[in-house]
């Protein structure tokens, strides 16, 4: 896995807009550009390398893009890009047909095909996180994902909302992740593209079937975690919500690494775990904030929380605030105190 981190601020004013002419270029394809900001051009583009395919989180100035039709012929990488707009505004020209992007909206091009992007069409900022992924990888037909490239596609719930919440995160924590979570983290990443696709076209059944396993257990994963306050949270409910049967449930889940309880208890604990470590939090009582997280038996709670951070809810909590005071207070966190 790679990192790379370009802010044009760092770079002399005179340079920065041909260092993110060139850098788009790198990512996706060479376009033509240009912007009343190129005298002084601000941008930021933080990329995550997984094999072959990037994600980026990017900031943008208004500028104007354009592929034409002599660059694609000059060079073409033949690679799928998808943005989640996170602020600002977006207008794209594919095939004669004009269409605008606002936030939470997903947007999609190939590098093969001629297009005009103006990123700003307010003169606003833009922020976005993408995916640049090759032809050839997608696991999807490429008659069919051709269908969806120019179309506005929901990113604010669903099949997009999961592929913005994971290109969000992957960027965001790009520095937590090592070598061997490469391979996972583009599988990943590659079955939701295809499914944002699939889903837009209505044609889940193109997707091939571990593609399609691995896209519902995203979607079973996000819904455990949005009904972890709820204490009858069970393989029955989870099934129902996905219109399964609970035998097929757990065999979704039997080539994962645990199973659909361990992974409810295993979310819950660490939610309260992260909560008992929150000085803001000190003064509610342990009971409550394992309630909160679907615990009523609070014996049972206690139990788990030993066995899998070694030491009660109580002595966790103490040592996390007494680290918390001593970083305060400028001192090293595992200094003695007084």
């Amino acid at each position: 896995m790679i990192e790379t981190v370009c802010r044009t601020e760092d770079l002399p004013s005179a340079d920065r807009f041909d260092a993110w002419r060139k850098g788009a270029a790198q990512s996706h394809a060479p376009m033509e550009m240009g912007s009343v900001h190129s005298g002084d051009y601000r941008g930021v583009h933080q990329a995550v390398q997984l094999n072959a395919v990037l994600a980026y989180a990017s900031r943008w100035q208004p500028v104007v893009l354009r592929r034409t039709p002599r660059l694609i012929r000059q060079c073409d990488p033949e690679r799928y890009h998808l943005s989640f707009i996170q602020s600002g505004t977006v207008g794209f020209t594919l095939n004669g047909q004009e269409t605008a992007y606002g936030p939470r909206d997903l947007r999609s091009h190939i590098s093969s095909v001629p297009f005009d992007l103006h990123m700003g069409t307010r003169e606003d900022e833009v922020r976005a996180v993408s995916v640049e992924v090759p032809r050839t990888v997608l696991p999807l037909p490429a008659a069919q994902a051709d269908r969806v490239l120019g179309r506005l596609m929901n990113g604010r719930d669903g099949i997009g909302a999961l592929l913005a919440s994971f290109l969000t995160t992957l960027t965001a924590g790009a520095g937590t992740y090592t070598t061997a979570d490469t391979a996972r983290l583009e599988a990943v990443l590659l079955d939701l593209v295809a499914a944002v696709f699939a889903h837009e076209l209505d044609a889940l059944n193109h997707l091939p079937p571990e593609t399609h396993r691995r896209t519902l257990i995203l979607r079973i994963r996000a819904f455990i975690r949005r009904h972890l306050h709820d204490p009858d949270l069970a393989p029955a409910v989870i099934a129902a919500a996905h219109h399964i049967s609970v035998g097929h449930l757990h065999r979704l889940f039997q080539p994962e690494q645990d199973t659909v309880a361990t992974y409810i208890r295993q979310q819950r604990l660490e939610r309260i775990r992260r909560d008992l470590a929150d000085p803001a939090q000190r003064t509610v009582p342990v009971h409550r904030i394992a309630a909160r997280w679907g615990f009523t038996h609070h014996a049972t709670f206690t139990r788990m929380f030993g066995a899998t951070y070694g030491t009660t809810p109580r002595d966790y909590r103490e040592h996390s605030l007494r680290a918390h005071r001593h970083r305060t207070a400028g001192w090293p966190s595992g200094a003695g105190g007084g």
